[in-house]
């Protein structure tokens, strides 16, 4: 039973509240490499600092990264706040 048993690869993706385009493209591609690979992936925005009043440009930065990658997996957490970061889990579809 152990031997038949997958591991989970959690592979994580870190953004800050203000991230760029490019920057944001950048990861995007990864995030893509990773869920094709197979590996569930933890994006997060990191807030430090004062930054945590744009608690809803992370949001909103999460959910693009959601709809954007909705064709290679599947949203298992919708973002949430955690102290100082807020955590979102999508793990890859099945083929």
């Amino acid at each position: 039973m152990k031997a038949k048993a997958s591991k989970v690869i959690i592979k994580e993706i870190r953004f800050g509240p203000n991230t760029d385009d490019h920057d944001y493209e950048f990861k995007k591609k990864h995030a893509e490499k990773f869920l094709k690979e197979g590996a569930k992936l933890k994006a997060y925005v990191f807030f430090k600092g004062r930054s945590i009043i744009y608690k809803d440009k992370g949001e909103i930065l999460l959910l693009k990264l959601a709809q954007e990658l909705e064709d290679l997996g599947k949203v298992e957490q919708l973002p949430r706040l955690e102290g100082k970061r807020m955590t979102m889990f999508i793990a890859p579809k099945k083929k």
